[in-house]
């Protein structure tokens, strides 16, 4: 690693982010014994240029993360460890419909079954 003028910079672009919110999800859970509801929420966190792109496409975001929480196990929902992989199952859905570059990550605000 060489501290060059250019390495010096290169840290700047990753703190120049911003945070597009979703809006809450609540997911009906069904044949659910007691647990009928997963209450979601998320921000995603983008690329300044790109962030005006993802806001106006949020509908489509809402869309597919819907589905896909609709069609996950409840055990796996149940399962602490499988955030992890839920979370970056969400993610890559999300990067398919806004394209990778526009969306560095998923931030799992809210994650509550009741």
């Amino acid at each position: 690693h060489s501290d060059t003028a250019s390495d010096s910079h290169a840290a700047s672009p990753e703190l120049a982010v911003s945070f597009v919110a979703l809006d809450p999800l609540v997911i009906s859970l069904p044949g659910t014994g007691g647990r009928d509801h997963l209450r979601f929420a998320a921000q995603l966190e983008v690329p300044p240029a790109y962030a005006a792109e993802v806001e106006a496409i949020k509908p489509r975001i809402v869309d597919v993360l819907n589905g896909y929480l609709r069609a996950v196990d409840l055990a796996e929902l149940e399962d602490p460890a499988a955030l992890g992989r839920l979370r970056a199952q969400m993610l890559r859905r999300v990067q398919v419909v806004t394209g990778a570059e526009r969306v560095n990550d998923l931030l799992i605000m809210e994650f509550v079954l009741s």
